[in-house]
């Protein structure tokens, strides 16, 4: 319906309506424009907060720093070739790992790990420690004492300047030196029986015999057995190869060494040589000590050996170096015992002077009839001083027993010390003492019922 003018009815309506719509279109487009820009503008801050929670990227670092080299390198060539020349480059800073950053070398390992590594620690109490024991073993169980690591007899030959000889003194029967002629240059000893025995061949081994049995202990009460051999004997083939004077130590079972010196070698001459002196026998004993010591293994038990009781033993010619020593030895104290096998052959007084002034020892003599008379002799010298003999050896033997045994016509002189009385004669003797405790000698093995021959 037209109006008047030109106007419609209904025309103004629809022109606002336009108009409103226009204006709803161009808020749109602002609103989308404003997203848009916060998009752009967040996305790139949140892609920097991602990789700064992640580590480098090597490819895209060796990529800029190698674009950074090439920028520096035209732009300021001299600041290049300063970074390259200290070392200061991308494989300096990123080395490539190596086979032994990655492996173990023969002498490292990894670190293993339990899971109890990982657990809670839980405090541990204490328990009280029980009293060290006054030894160490190798084990917790079972504890077992000391015992001394096993070893095998000992017998060996060692020099010593104590021992009888070279012998460069005088005779003290005559008083007059005992080398007493020369020839050349060799200088001898004659006998009493005209016999010359030359120095350099008889008169010059200074070799003692030294025998240590496999179960000594110096710990434990023990004694030094010196033995003097008799005429014509040499230490290995006599005394330790034929009259087994080691082996009977060792049968017997007692806590004791044995001392042999060469005297006259292979003579027919009793001469003491330096047992002749006045404290012959203690500068023997003295050096000893110290041999043995080194022989046993133990330095310090040089004091022990240095005062251990000593038993001689004299065989036939053996007499005579016997005989000084307990008249000028120096140390007749400390001898428990004295045997002599077939050896009375003179110097009585010295033995019973002896006997007499030392009632806490021993004295045994077994004799045949090359020696028969000498040894009634002695023990009528004996009795008229009121010492009691007993002329067997059935019972024990004690301090102050004095026996003299004189046996059979089947026994011979040469085999004396292999069987007198009873065979092994010295296994006897320390059989004897170590049964009883006045004695004080320790029996330390079992008793051997015989002697094993070389």
């Amino acid at each position: 319906m037209a109006w008047g003018h030109g106007w419609m009815v209904g025309a103004v309506p629809k022109l606002k309506a336009d108009m409103r719509a226009d204006r709803t279109k161009a808020s749109g487009a602002r609103g989308r424009a404003l997203r848009i820009a916060l998009i752009s503008a967040f996305v790139p801050l949140s892609l920097a907060l991602v990789q700064c929670g992640q580590a480098p990227n090597p490819t895209a670092l060796a990529t800029n720093s190698q674009a950074n080299a090439q920028v520096i390198a035209k732009t300021n060539p001299q600041v290049f070739n300063q970074q390259v020349a200290s070392g200061d480059t991308f494989e300096d800073r990123f080395p490539a790992p190596q086979f032994k950053e990655r492996f173990p070398s023969a002498s490292e390992s990894f670190l293993q790990r339990q899971m109890s590594d990982f657990s809670p620690k839980r405090a541990v109490q204490q328990q009280p420690q029980p009293a060290q024991a006054p030894y160490k073993v190798a084990s917790l169980e079972p504890q077992i004492p000391y015992q001394r690591p096993p070893r095998e007899d000992l017998t060996t030959l060692v020099s010593m300047k104590s021992s009888a000889f070279p012998y460069f003194g005088n005779n003290p029967a005559s008083d007059a030196p005992f080398l007493n002629i020369s020839k050349g240059d060799r200088r001898g000893h004659r006998s009493y029986s005209g016999r010359v025995f030359w120095q350099d061949e008889t008169y010059n081994d200074s070799r003692v015999l030294v025998h240590v049995p496999e179960h000594f202990d110096v710990r434990k009460p023990g004694v030094i057995v010196v033995f003097f051999h008799g005429n014509g004997a040499t230490l290995e083939r006599d005394v330790r190869d034929r009259q087994l004077v080691p082996q009977q130590i060792t049968a017997s079972g007692a806590n004791a060494v044995l001392l042999a010196p060469q005297m006259a070698v292979d003579a027919a001459d009793s001469s003491a040589g330096k047992f002749w002196q006045a404290g012959g026998l203690k500068r023997f004993m003295d050096e000893s000590a110290s041999h043995l010591a080194r022989l046993t293994g133990d330095p310090n038990s040089a004091r022990a050996f240095a005062s251990m009781p000593i038993v001689i033993v004299g065989y036939s010619g053996g007499f005579l170096p016997t005989a000084w020593s307990l008249e000028v030895g120096g140390i007749s104290d400390r001898v428990r015992g004295v045997v002599l096998l077939d050896a009375v052959y003179g110097e009585m007084d010295k033995f019973a002077s002896w006997i007499e002034s030392h009632r806490s020892g021993f004295f045994v003599s077994s004799y045949t009839h090359y020696t028969a008379r000498r040894d009634r002799e002695l023990m009528s010298m004996l009795r008229q001083k009121g010492i009691g003999v007993s002329e067997d050896m059935d019972g024990p033997l004690r301090p102050g027993s004095v026996v003299f045994v004189e046996t059979g016509d089947g026994i011979t002189h040469r085999d004396y010390v292999n069987r007198a009385w009873t065979q092994y004669p010295l296994k006897d003797v320390l059989v004897k003492m170590s049964a009883t405790p006045a004695l004080a000698l320790t029996r330390v093995a079992a008793t051997s019922p015989s002697v094993s021959s070389r």
